[in-house]
Parts: C-alpha cells; sequence; structure tokens
C-alpha cells in the first residue's frame, strides 16, 4: 500500500501550469533534498577475486591494451547502473596488462590511485619517472599528469584503479589527452620522487606542480612494515583498530585532493565496536580472513576481496587472523568542504 499523500486537484493544476516554466514546489521534494541523516542509492557489495578473475583475463583475447587504451573491466555498483560509479564519487576497475603490452600514453583531468592485486615487475611512468609495480603497491597518477603502463614481466598484471570519474562528471569539467608517443622517455631515475620527497622534507624552494601528492609510489614493504612496528606501540582504536592515512608530504592532506587512502590493521581476534562515517569506502582485503557486518548484510573476508562501504552505514569488522585492508574514500573531499561527520559505537 502507497503511503504517498494524495495531491490536492488545485495543488496540481498550479504544478501543471508552471512546469512549461521550468519551474517546480520546494515544498513537494524538501524533505528528500535536506534529508535529516545521509540516505545513498549505493548499495553494499562485494566482489571475491576468485569469481571475476577468470573474465578479467578472458578480456585480452577480446582487445589489446593499445586498442582498448586501457583494458577494465568497472566494479559497477548495483545502486548505480549504467553510471560506471562504485559510489556517488567514486569509479573502480580492474586493469589488465599482459607480458608485453603498453597502455599507452595519456592524461586527464581525472585523479587516480592504482592498487595492484596480483603480478610482479611491470612499471607505471608519471611525468618521465617508472614505479616497478609489486603486489599491494598504491601508485597515484594524479590530475593532468601524463602516464603510461608497460609489462616488461613475463606474467599478467592486474591491479585495482580508482578514480574520481563520478565527481569530475558532476562538475563537468573532464579534459583528457592522448601523448605522441606510446611511452614516455625516462627522464628521472625510478624512486626518484620518494628520494626527494619521501621522508617528510621539502626541497627548498619546491613548488608542487600539483595538488596531488609529488611521491606518487607507496610501496607495500614500506607501508606494511609501518603497521607493524605501530603494533607494539599504539593504542588500538575499538572503532577502527589500526588506521594509517597516505599522505602528501607537501600539506599533510591527503594524497590527491578527491580521493583519501589508507591501510588498516586488525590483529587476530579484534572486533572492532559499531562505526559509520558520510565517507562511501572501498575496501581490498590484503592480508588475513574475517567478517565485515554493514548494516544487515555480512560477509566473510579473504584476501583480494574488494568491498563497498556505503555513506552512513554502520559497520564492524572481525578478524580471524590478522587483517589488513587498503581503503579510498572520498573523505579528503569531505572534509576541505567541512561535510564530513562520523558515529562511533561505544566499545
Amino acid at each position: 500500500m502507497s503511503t504517498e499523500k494524495a495531491i490536492p486537484d488545485d495543488r496540481k493544476a498550479f504544478y501543471d501550469e508552471i512546469r512549461p516554466h521550468n519551474m517546480a514546489p520546494l515544498w513537494e521534494v524538501l524533505h528528500a533534498l535536506v534529508a535529516k541523516e545521509p540516505v545513498s542509492p549505493v548499495q553494499t557489495v562485494r566482489w571475491r577475486y576468485d569469481d571475476v578473475r577468470s573474465y578479467v583475463m578472458a578480456s585480452a583475447d577480446l582487445i589489446t591494451a593499445k586498442e582498448a587504451e586501457r583494458r577494465v573491466l568497472i566494479l559497477e555498483n548495483p545502486g548505480l547502473p549504467g553510471q560506471s560509479a562504485v559510489t556517488q564519487s567514486l569509479y573502480a576497475g580492474l586493469q589488465l596488462i599482459m607480458p608485453g603490452e603498453i597502455a599507452p600514453c595519456h592524461r586527464h583531468t581525472q585523479c587516480a590511485l592504482r592498487f595492484v592485486m596480483e603480478g610482479d615487475g611491470a612499471y607505471t611512468a608519471v611525468d618521465g619517472e617508472r614505479a616497478i609495480m609489486k603486489e599491494w603497491d598504491l601508485i597515484l597518477t594524479p590530475s593532468w599528469q601524463w602516464h603510461d603502463h608497460g609489462n616488461e614481466s613475463d606474467g599478467p598484471m592486474v591491479w585495482l584503479d580508482g578514480l574520481d570519474i563520478p565527481t569530475i562528471r558532476f562538475f563537468d569539467a573532464s579534459f583528457a589527452q592522448q601523448g605522441n608517443d606510446e611511452y614516455q622517455l625516462d627522464r628521472r631515475p625510478p624512486g626518484d620522487s620518494r628520494k626527494r620527497f619521501g621522508s617528510n622534507m621539502l626541497p627548498v624552494g619546491f613548488e608542487a606542480p600539483s595538488k596531488s601528492s609529488p611521491v606518487f609510489h607507496y610501496p607495500y614493504a614500506e607501508y606494511r612494515e609501518a603497521l607493524e612496528q605501530m603494533r607494539g606501540g599504539t593504542e588500538w582504536d575499538p572503532n577502527l583498530g589500526l588506521k594509517l592515512q597516505f599522505i602528501n608530504p607537501a600539506d599533510g592532506g591527503p594524497v590527491m585532493p578527491t580521493i583519501a587512502a589508507f591501510v588498516q590493521m586488525l590483529p587476530k581476534g579484534f572486533k572492532t565496536a559499531g562505526y559509520k562515517a558520510t565517507d562511501s569506502m572501498v575496501v581490498t582485503v590484503v592480508e588475513g580472513t574475517g567478517k565485515v557486518a554493514i548494516g544487515d548484510v555480512t560477509y566473510d573476508l579473504k584476501p583480494r576481496d574488494i568491498f563497498v562501504i556505503p555513506s552512513w552505514h554502520r559497520h564492524a569488522f572481525e578478524a580471524q587472523d590478522d587483517l589488513v585492508l587498503f581503503v579510498y574514500s572520498d573523505k579528503g573531499m569531505q572534509e576541505k568542504l567541512g561535510i564530513w561527520n562520523e558515529q562511533r559505537d561505544s566499545a
């Protein structure tokens, strides 16, 4: 039975009269436009890598990396069909590059991160510097910076692409440009940006070329060691465990202006108290097994699972082994706008 109120005939006639003038009554939609708390069409969803890997690999038989420009299978949220979006503000996809292939050089307004799911030895080049990609590494390709990918290893490379495509689409602000060549000439040795900016120090006179981090490669071995070093000397947050943010060393903010990235650890046996926040999160299981309850949905977790926590959805984790998670969200963007909020259950 419908709970909608019937619109009186005189009001309906008035609405019909003003519609040709491109006008509408606010009072009929105000409760939906200015909600008492966040309401999102984004759904909780999980992709098991073991279930979708065969489709990723099969795409190599259908199209080359060069022809596709980027050979990617989009992870589309079922609550946003046809929108190429994993949340209202973010995009996710699984990109494949086979041995000997090059994903040609281009640049675009959209910020992007690459989180390596499988393989070892391919590269991403950003403005003439290569990052050699290993499993679970985080690589950034900031807005309007030239980048290309190549695979000189003997096996396939798969990574999770995270971009702000829906955000840029919302602002109608997209630009893209193809490079003159398939790949960039090396202008700096691999690791140069980490040597310059990766020690929480900046060269005197440094002027940032973009609002993203000048460090574009965050190796797994380094951030995993940071978690391990903090394990014994840090009080575990009852709602989050141990959660660290990848930062832009130039300003201490998120790695990119529209996308924040985090790594999170929960020790074996740890159960978090319920937590919810206004940022929508895309989460990848890096290590360990466990469970996550998101609203009234519970998923068991294992490495390479990818799942979505929609905005303002209560969630809680249980770690069966040491559980390590990679998370990206729109938290940094929301904080800049002054609209981010959280709610914590008591432990």
